[in-house]
């Protein structure tokens, strides 16, 4: 049997460059030998704890270094992490606990209180990060080394947020893991050893743990940990360490490219990588534009470990698409339709984005149907629709779920919202449908306006008209002060339609 863990990439980084930098939190500096030690003397107080190998471990955590640690500790001792969203009520962290079977908590001082009611509900273990679970770790005796693990072994359960019911704990393995970390290091984008990358995505989440965490430690690079983003203080921090490599999610560039002007001094930014959601070519180039530094967009989901496919500098960059597969990776467009079985279509032709991979999760535990609905042919089913250039480029329409048929036309939000933001007193928009009698229908955009303006329903409406197709523009357009985000900073669609299908709407 193939063994591999993720703990590995941890220590061969200790036994490479053991005197390295490995993490920076405010003032605290870790080298690779410093955050591996610190690992293996928890992994043997998480052993004292009865942690066995493929025991349910669950991490609530901000970025701080507490969580690298633990997480590390918990691959070196053999146990599966459970990341917790930070955002959760007790009762929602209770579902996490309960379905993934978790034996431990481990939580951060500042969650202690959401987490440690939804531990004590069922039952089960808690340890404090920080003062509680260093004190356990300096009175047990350090693992010698992680524990071996089979290569199709869990190790990470991400819960998506899903766009309906209950959250799924999709099973990564091993495998997927360091995989994704290493293609994501070697081969999408030329990531180096001397490289310092700014961790401002939460390490709970799939993009913020592979592409901040786990890729830029597999390269040997430095993580610079910010555990609360804001666009000020980011590129504040960036410009003190030195920090050239950014990866962040399409309202992180709003934010920086907004606050670029007022900043004494910009970072020297040399990889830049934008997931999560989709990100508007306006945005792209005003973050371009203002930082000369070029956004490389990629795309993934926690079933994908997470990324499937990037632009990448082989291939050359297109902006508006999500690039080219990650090395070893197939994505392809297939028939939406055709649920039960997989048909390709040829390029150009709009379809469901499948994919297939060392990079595709084991299934979601426990739930056998919706790992059959989802896994067909040996693909993975994504629910995102897009489509495939003659040079291999691929490019996300929308959500299955999020199209809007107005009239009988299929409208997607995507291209509304791209549009939409390149009006003057747009900040931010999503694009929502709403029951509408006549039409089935109706276009909706909710937009945040840019600061200092007072943008008018009426004449959005009436630009739009000049740029968009009769059955596309927005007939209703509301206001909101910020939009609602999820667990990965996508935008909460279903949140808005409900808000929006109470407001009875105005005749356009």
């Amino acid at each position: 049997m193939a063994t591999l863990s993720v703990a590995a990439i941890l220590a061969e980084n200790a036994r490479r460059r053991p005197g390295k930098t490995a993490l920076v939190e405010g003032e605290l500096r870790l080298t690779f030998g410093e955050v591996w030690r610190r690992a293996l003397a928890r992994a043997g107080a998480l052993s004292g704890l009865g942690v066995r190998p493929g025991d349910r471990v669950a991490l609530m955590a901000p970025n701080t270094a507490e969580f690298p640690v633990a997480y590390f500790a918990v691959a070196a001792a053999g146990g599966v992490v459970v990341p917790v969203h930070l955002l959760l009520s007790a009762g929602e962290v209770e579902h996490v606990l309960k379905d993934s079977g978790a034996t431990l908590l481990l939580v951060h001082p500042a969650q202690a209180e959401t987490g440690r009611a939804a531990a004590e509900a069922l039952g089960i273990q808690v340890v404090t990060l920080g003062e509680e679970f260093t004190e356990l770790a300096a009175g047990a005796e350090p693992l010698p080394s992680y524990v071996t693990r089979g290569a199709d072994d869990p190790a990470v359960i991400f819960y998506t947020s899903g766009t309906t019911g209950v959250p799924k704990g999709a099973v990564l393995s091993h495998f997927n893991i360091v995989m994704n970390a290493t293609v994501n290091a070697f081969d999408a984008n030329d990531i180096r050893a001397d490289d310092i990358a700014l961790g401002a995505l939460p390490l709970f989440h799939a993009f913020g743990q592979t592409v901040s965490l786990n890729s830029t430690w597999r390269a040997g690079a430095t993580l610079v940990l910010l555990p609360r983003f804001d666009a000020a203080r980011a590129i504040e921090l960036m410009v003190k360490e030195g920090v050239n490599t950014f990866h962040g999610v399409p309202t992180m560039y709003v934010a920086l490219a907004a606050a670029a002007p007022q900043a004494a001094t910009l970072p020297d930014l040399r990889v830049c990588v934008s997931g999560g959601a989709s990100l508007p070519v306006a945005v792209l180039e005003r973050f371009e534009e203002a930082f000369g530094a070029k956004v490389y967009e990629g795309y993934g989901l926690s079933e994908t470990s997470p990324t499937a496919t990037v632009n990448q500098p082989l291939f050359g960059t297109k902006p508006g698409t999500i690039g080219h597969p990650l090395w070893g990776v197939d994505v392809e467009i297939a028939r939406a339709e055709a649920e039960s079985r997989i048909e390709l279509l040829p390029p150009g032709e709009l379809g469901e984005v499948v994919i297939r991979g060392h990079n595709v999760f084991s299934g979601y535990l426990g739930r056998p149907e919706a790992t059959a609905e989802a896994l067909v042919d040996g693909w993975f089913r994504t629910g995102d629709l897009g489509t495939k250039d003659d040079d291999g480029f691929l490019r996300i329409v929308d959500r299955k779920k999020d199209v809007i048929i107005r009239g009988g036309y299929n409208v997607y939000p995507r291209e509304i919202e791209e549009v939409l933001l390149r009006h003057p007193s747009i900040a931010q928009v999503a694009v929502i449908g709403l029951p509408d009698e006549l039409h089935g229908e109706e276009v909706c955009a909710v937009v945040v306006p840019a600061s200092g303006t007072a943008p008018d329903a009426a004449a959005i409406t009436e630009w739009s008209k000049g740029h968009l197709g009769r059955h596309k523009y927005p007939r209703r357009v509301e206001f909101a002060d910020a939009l609602p985000l999820g667990p990965s900073m996508k935008v909460l669609k279903r949140e808005l339609r409900a808000k929006y299908v109470e407001k009875r709407a105005d005749p356009a």
